[in-house]
């Protein structure tokens, strides 16, 4: 197994640290987080995939406007999975799973863009994406970024298995038992982490559960201000993701297992993460890498 960790979707937010906790200027930097594993029984597989390539052609006409405009992402085709992919000398053919940790705009555009993959989603998720019930739902969910729906496989929110005293789901439809649905509710109905033992021990993306990592990963849990509000305003329950953001904080201060915990939006996190399984992206095989600093 060898996992990469790619940005597929950058945003440069104004607000500098306000967003993000440590831009010096009036420009802040978040990521869009997501994994590509390879594996060598079932392929590539995918956790979240960021904004796709239609996404960055036509973004006002297929994104929310108002989120659009706040985060202000860099709308650039290299910088997608599909792209990425073919970057790192892999073949998007090769992409048989996508688990997602929940359906929003920003994490689930690229769906289209792998229409042969199986889709593995919680249950709740996947029937409030399908709803689109309020103002919320309408914004965060877009159908025309899925593809076929039917190649979703859906997971009940009651789950016997466990991991490090989590519900999970221990059986991924055609995936082997290293790969688990963690249920996180709260940012969104059906929002959950993604837990992979990898070659160096377990990881958890953790998606939208925190949005910086002082949330969980500092002494004294902080958010910068502005990441605090979009949050906020993203909540689908507020209480309950602030409950399952507490445990994942608990988890990662008291769990004495080798055990990597990150997030989705975190720029810090994610150059941590690249660096730790030692891919990080270069110029030489990501042509979006020469503009990172943009």
């Amino acid at each position: 197994m060898r996992i990469h960790h790619f940005d597929c979707g950058p945003a440069r937010p104004l607000g500098g640290a306000l967003m993000d906790g440590v831009s010096p200027g009036a420009i802040g930097r978040l990521t869009c987080h997501c994994l590509a594993i390879e594996t060598a029984a079932h392929g590539v597989v995918l956790v979240d995939t960021g904004l796709g390539m239609r996404d960055m052609a036509h973004p006002w006409s297929r994104l929310p406007v108002l989120n659009t405009a706040s985060l202000n992402f860099r709308f650039d085709p290299d910088r997608t999975m599909l792209r990425r992919l073919r970057h790192a000398g892999l073949s998007p053919r090769d992409v048989r799973h996508i688990i997602m940790t929940h359906l929003d705009f920003d994490h689930a555009g690229g769906l289209i863009d792998f229409p042969e993959a199986q889709v593995h989603v919680m249950e709740p998720e996947a029937r409030a994406a399908v709803a689109r019930r309020g103002l919320l739902d309408r914004a965060r969910y877009r159908p025309v970024q899925w593809g076929d729906t039917r190649r979703w496989r859906r997971y009940p929110e009651r789950t016997a298995g466990r991991w490090f005293g989590f519900d999970a789901v221990t059986e991924l439809d055609g995936l082997p038992p290293e790969f688990l649905l963690v249920p996180l509710p709260g940012h969104s109905a059906g929002h959950a982490g993604v837990a992979i033992e990898g070659p160096r021990g377990w990881m958890l993306h953790a998606g939208d559960s925190y949005f910086n990592r002082a949330e969980v990963h500092a002494a004294v849990p902080a958010c910068p201000a502005g990441a605090a509000a979009y949050e906020r305003i993203m909540a689908w329950d507020a209480r309950l993701g602030r409950a399952n953001q507490a445990r994942v904080r608990a988890l990662v201060q008291d769990e004495p297992t080798p055990l990597a915990v990150f997030c989705t939006h975190d720029p810090v996190e994610y150059v941590a993460m690249a660096v730790w399984q030692g891919n990080v992206p270069t110029a030489a095989n990501d042509p979006g890498s020469a503009r990172q600093r943009a």
